[in-house]
């Protein structure tokens, strides 16, 4: 598949109630256009989806996934596990996601990525952040390749911020480099976005924490380049 393929253009919004979160990506995402940071909760966001960090079997019983079970209601686990189930044997991967209808009119879809495989884990030795976010434009992408221009926008919280108990410094620059890769970069099916994404772990793990890193995708220079 091309790497820069024609796709419909997405706003995305970064919003949490946790102001070290909101200032973390501020300075994470400076100068990256078409991002919207605002403090507040996703449930007030007028957008086509909003992303719901969760775990491998879609229980929403902890976080912003509670809340948002709340919101939507108890149909909205069924259908996300219902997802999980067809499409994933009933276990959906970290680098994963599924994209459901909501049942409301606002947001329209609810996509659901794991940032861990068991509720209240602690992720904050991981990069499980970045590929969840990645999972969750791959997610985006999915849909609107199906249905074009179903998601012009979508609104994102910081993931494992709260629950996975990641700092909202690395919080951050790990959604920036998931962002980033959607930005450079189409996958095949999420085995491919994890690949990717797997294969660069050390320059990862080895970056400064104030520094986010851009992943190279396959085919792409050998070179892989820390952001300035």
């Amino acid at each position: 598949m091309p790497e820069n393929p024609v796709r419909t253009p997405l706003d995305v919004v970064l919003t949490d109630i946790n102001p070290d979160v909101v200032h973390a990506w501020r300075a994470a995402f400076a100068g990256t256009p078409g991002i919207a940071i605002r403090q507040g909760s996703i449930l007030d966001e007028q957008v086509d989806a909003w992303v719901s960090p969760t775990n491998s079997r879609g229980r929403m019983d902890g976080g912003v996934d509670a809340a948002i079970k709340r919101h939507l209601g108890a149909g909205i686990q069924l259908r996300v596990q219902r997802a999980i189930r067809d499409r994933f044997a009933g276990s959906l991967p970290v680098g994963s996601a599924v994209c459901v209808p909501s049942g409301a009119a606002n947001p329209r879809f609810l996509i659901s990525t794991p940032t861990m495989e068991a509720s209240s884990q602690n992720v904050s030795e991981t990069l499980n952040v970045a590929l969840a976010c990645a999972a969750a434009f791959q997610a985006v992408h999915q849909q609107n390749r199906s249905a074009p221009g179903s998601i012009a926008s979508v609104a994102l919280v910081g993931m494992g911020a709260r629950t996975g108990r990641v700092p909202a410094r690395v919080c951050a620059n790990l959604m920036w480099t998931g962002h980033t890769l959607f930005q450079d970069h189409r996958f095949e099916d999420y085995d491919d976005l994890r690949s990717t994404v797997t294969a660069q772990l050390d320059d990862m793990e080895s970056a400064p924490a104030d520094r986010p890193v851009r992943i190279t995708p396959p085919g792409r220079a050998a070179r892989r380049s820390h952001r300035s």
